[in-house]
C-alpha cells in the first residue's frame, strides 16, 4: 500500500522544493493515482517497469492545468511517489499496478478554490506528460508505429493496434522512460482511473 499522509514526514519531504520553511497549516496535501498497467484510451499500457522508472523520474515535478506548460498554470508540485501492488485486476486480467504520488499545493487565496474543487471532487482527473523510449506491439513484442497512409499504428508483423488477434487485443506496451515532464489536471485523461484520490487531507489534521 501508498504510504499514508504524516504529518512531520512529509513537512520535510515538502520542505526540500521550498525556498522558505512551510509549516503544515499552510500546505494542502492529496494523494493522486497518476498512471498504471491497464490498457487506456490510446490503446497503450505502461509496463510494470515503466512504472517503477517513473515513481524516480515524476518526484519533485509540477502538477498544471491541462498540460498548458506555463508558470502561471504551476499549482501543485509531487514531493512522493510510489508503485503500488492494489490487489485488484486491470482489463487484461492481471493484478493491477498502480502509480501514486503525494503533491502539495500551498494554502492561499489565490488557490483556496481550486483546492475546494478538489476537496468536493469537481477537479479529479489527472494526465501524465513524459518521453517514452519505446512503444511495442503485445503481441509480438516487435516496434509499433504509425502508417501514415491508414494513421493506424502497427508493427512490421502486420498487428493493428485495437484488433484482435486470437482472441487477445493488440496493445502498445510502453517501456524505457527517458523523462518526466509533469502531470495535469484534465477534463477526461487518457487513463480511465488517473486522477485525485479518496484520503486528501491537510498535513495538519492527517493521521
Amino acid at each position: 500500500k501508498a504510504t499514508p499522509i504524516n504529518p512531520e514526514a512529509d513537512i520535510a519531504l515538502i520542505n526540500q522544493y521550498a525556498h522558505k520553511e512551510l509549516t503544515p497549516e499552510g500546505v494542502f496535501c492529496f494523494p493522486v493515482h497518476l498512471c498504471d498497467n491497464d490498457v487506456d484510451r490510446d490503446i497503450e499500457r505502461f509496463t510494470e517497469a515503466s512504472l517503477e522508472k517513473l515513481a524516480q523520474l515524476f518526484v519533485g515535478k509540477s502538477g498544471i492545468l491541462d498540460h498548458r506548460w506555463s508558470a502561471e498554470k504551476q499549482v501543485a508540485r509531487l514531493y512522493r511517489c510510489e508503485v503500488e501492488q492494489t490487489g485488484e485486476k486491470n482489463t487484461l486480467g492481471e493484478p493491477l499496478i498502480v502509480l501514486r504520488g503525494s503533491a502539495y499545493m500551498i494554502r492561499n487565496e489565490a488557490n483556496q478554490p481550486l483546492i475546494e474543487a478538489i476537496e468536493g471532487g469537481i477537479v479529479k482527473e489527472v494526465s501524465v506528460g513524459c518521453n517514452i523510449g519505446k512503444c511495442t506491439c503485445s503481441i509480438c513484442g516487435k516496434d509499433q508505429k504509425i502508417d501514415w497512409f491508414t494513421w493506424k499504428y502497427q508493427c512490421e508483423d502486420g498487428h493493428i493496434r485495437g484488433e484482435k488477434y486470437d482472441g487477445k487485443l493488440c496493445f502498445g506496451e510502453l517501456s524505457d522512460p527517458k523523462d518526466a515532464y509533469e502531470f495535469s489536471f484534465v477534463a477526461v485523461p487518457a487513463q480511465r482511473k488517473a486522477g485525485v484520490t479518496k484520503g486528501l487531507e491537510n498535513l495538519d489534521k492527517a493521521v
